[in-house]
């Protein structure tokens, strides 16, 4: 069966907000209070498409996952309780990485990791940052297991109630 990443569009948007929909589900029951508050929602989507930042992984014909791959400074990323290995060269941020459970638990996660991290190699960028809510255990083990190191605290604009993530670095 086919498995490949390529740039979301606009009829992907339905299946896209099904599995952030789970997503958020999912965090719910871990107990997480991480996109809880409405975010992210069709609009941010929307945003990301129109930046041409938002990718779909696909197996076979249907969409499995989605991220938000962002190149330049997050603000987000500013301030740590902690420090960055490289401060000084662009980075790439993957944002809203999120699998349907139809597709979790087949190894997937990290393909979709790696074709992202190699398009963006390909385009010059070594650099690379992700953060995630403490209770978010899965997310915790993808980044460490595709070689993100954890750096400190951030905190994030969009969850004012519970800003504090886990923020990791992965320096190729």
């Amino acid at each position: 069966m086919q498995k490949y990443m390529r740039l979301a569009n606009k009829n992907d948007i339905k299946n896209i907000m099904s599995i952030i929909d789970e997503a958020k589900q999912f965090l719910k029951e871990s107990g997480s209070t991480q996109w809880q508050n409405g975010y992210p929602n069709e609009e941010t989507i929307q945003t990301d498409l129109k930046n041409n930042v938002g990718y779909v992984f696909v197996v076979g014909d249907q969409v499995a996952a989605y991220a938000a791959v962002i190149d330049g400074i997050d603000p987000n990323y500013n301030e740590i309780n902690g420090s960055w290995k490289n401060e000084k060269d662009e980075y790439s941020t993957i944002h809203r990485i999120c699998f349907s459970s139809n597709y979790q638990g087949h190894g997937l996660a990290k393909l979709f990791i790696s074709n992202i991290l190699t398009l963006k190699y390909a385009k010059g960028i070594r650099n690379f940052r992700v953060d995630t809510h403490k209770l978010n255990v899965p997310m915790q083990t993808l980044a460490q297991h595709n070689g993100f190191e954890y750096r400190g605290i951030i905190r994030v604009d969009d969850e004012p109630a519970d800003p504090d993530r886990l923020a990791y670095e992965l320096n190729l």
